[in-house]
């Protein structure tokens, strides 16, 4: 279910107290944890690090990006492949 259109896209208060006191010049990365926040016009250009549970992802906002949430960016899951041993036989000989 999605979010009223009376109330607006969530954005997180600290994070654009952060944004509006920095500036976009993509060399310093503003931590955050606030996954759920849309990401507004005014976020573009700017280095986010997205925590993911363990690390900060680093994310380089972009005009593509703006009404989607910061989280989206930021995966919190890695992708081990799919096989095991006979997988890595395979492999070894492939290569």
């Amino acid at each position: 279910m999605s979010r009223s259109a009376k109330k607006g896209p969530f954005v997180d208060e600290k994070l654009m107290k952060k944004i509006e006191k920095g500036t976009p010049d993509g060399k310093t990365v503003i931590k955050t944890w606030a996954r759920a926040s849309s990401i507004s016009p005014e976020m573009v250009g700017y280095k986010l690090g997205v925590h993911n549970g363990r690390e900060f992802i680093e994310v380089l906002i972009s005009e593509d990006m703006v009404g989607h949430k910061v989280g989206e960016f930021a995966p919190t899951r890695k992708f081990a492949r799919h096989g095991g041993k006979i997988q890595k036989e395979i492999e070894k000989q492939a290569a």
